[in-house]
C-alpha cells in the first residue's frame, strides 16, 4: 500500500495552450495532480477515487501507471462518466469550464473507503474540491480524515475553493472542519482570504493554527509561502522563472511539500523544495505535463 493516499476527483483536461481555440488533451484534478507531483518527488503515492468505464478513465489509469501511482484503490463505474474540464487563457490569467456533474468520483460514499489502506498509510491528502463535488463524497472524505487521525496517520488538506461547486457558507463550514482535523494545512492566499475573512497572511496562519492545524503552509503566489507552526514561522521566498501557465502550481506545491516533509519532517525545508517545484511547474502548459521530477528540482535549487 502507498505511503500517501490522495482522495478526490481526477479529471481529463483540455488546455488551450499557446494557440487560441486549439485545445490539447492533458490531465488534471487537484488530488491526482498532487499524487503525481509527490510520486515525481520520490514518494510512494496512490489515489482513492472512482472513474467511469470509458476512454477517459482508461487514459487516467495509464497516466498513473506511467507515473508510478498505486491505483489499486480506484474503482470503475459502469454508467457514470469520468469528469473533464477546459482551460482557457487570457489577459486575466487562466479560466476553467467543467463537465463533472454526476461523475463517477462524485458518487463515492463512506462505505467505499479503503479502510485498511488508510490505516496503513503515512499520510492522506484531500481538498475542498474533494468535499464539494457531492454530499456523499464529502462524508467519505471527512470519515477518512477521522479514521486517519484515530490511527496516527497524518492528514494534509488544501481548501482549493471553487465557489461554482458550493455556496460560501457551506464551503467555510466544511473546510474549517477539515482544517480543524488536519496536521498540514495547505491554503492558498486568495482562497484563505475568502474563507477566513482575513487579509493579512500572518493572521490567516494564526487562524488555522488556532483552528487545529499543526503546520500551515500558506502559498503566496510569486511571493513564495508563509510557513507557520506553534513554535516558529518564516517567509520562504518565491523563485523567479519565465512562467506560461500556473494551472497546476498549487497542486505541485502540495505534492512536493508532503513528499519532502515525509522525507525529513522539516516543514521549512519542505516549503523551500515545494516552492522550487511549483515554480518549475509553471514553465509548461497543463496541470500534469510540467510537474518536475526530483532531479530537476534539486538541480534548480542548487542554482538558487
Amino acid at each position: 500500500m502507498p505511503d500517501i493516499i490522495a482522495l478526490g476527483e481526477p479529471m481529463v483536461e483540455f488546455n488551450e495552450g499557446a494557440g487560441a481555440g486549439q485545445f490539447g488533451q492533458g490531465f488534471g484534478g487537484d488530488v491526482s495532480n498532487c499524487a503525481i507531483a509527490a510520486s515525481r518527488a520520490g514518494a510512494s503515492s496512490g489515489i482513492f477515487t472512482s472513474l467511469g468505464q470509458d476512454e477517459f478513465g482508461d487514459r487516467l489509469t495509464a497516466l498513473w501507471a506511467e507515473n508510478g501511482i498505486d491505483a489499486t484503490l480506484v474503482s470503475r463505474h459502469a454508467s457514470a462518466p469520468t469528469g473533464i474540464y477546459f482551460v482557457s487563457h487570457g489577459l486575466q490569467g487562466h479560466s476553467f469550464s467543467y463537465r463533472r456533474a454526476g461523475s463517477a468520483a462524485s458518487l463515492v460514499a463512506p462505505a467505499d473507503l479503503p479502510r485498511e489502506a488508510i490505516r496503513a498509510a503515512r499520510l492522506i491528502h484531500a481538498s475542498g474540491i474533494s468535499l464539494a463535488i457531492s454530499a456523499s463524497a464529502c462524508d467519505a472524505v471527512l470519515e477518512a480524515i477521522a479514521l486517519a487521525r484515530d490511527n496516527g496517520v497524518l492528514v494534509s488538506f488544501d481548501p482549493n475553493l471553487r465557489l461554482k461547486l458550493w455556496p460560501l457558507p457551506r464551503a467555510r463550514a466544511l473546510t474549517h472542519a477539515a482544517m480543524q482535523a488536519c496536521d498540514i494545512a495547505l491554503p492558498g492566499l486568495d482562497d484563505a482570504q475568502i474563507l477566513t475573512g482575513l487579509d493579512d497572511p500572518q493572521a490567516i496562519a494564526d487562524f488555522y493554527l488556532t483552528l487545529g492545524a499543526r503546520i500551515v503552509a500558506l502559498t503566496l503566489g510569486r511571493d513564495g509561502c508563509l510557513v507557520a507552526t506553534p513554535d516558529r514561522r518564516a517567509h520562504i521566498a518565491g523563485m523567479t522563472v519565465k512562467a506560461v501557465d500556473a494551472t497546476g502550481a498549487g497542486d505541485a506545491f502540495d505534492g512536493n511539500f508532503i513528499a519532502e516533509y515525509l522525507r525529513h519532517r522539516d516543514p521549512f525545508e519542505a516549503a523551500r523544495y515545494a516552492n522550487a517545484a511549483a515554480a518549475l511547474s509553471t514553465q509548461g502548459y497543463g496541470a500534469v505535463a510540467p510537474l518536475p521530477h526530483r532531479a530537476a528540482v534539486l538541480e534548480f535549487l542548487a542554482r538558487h
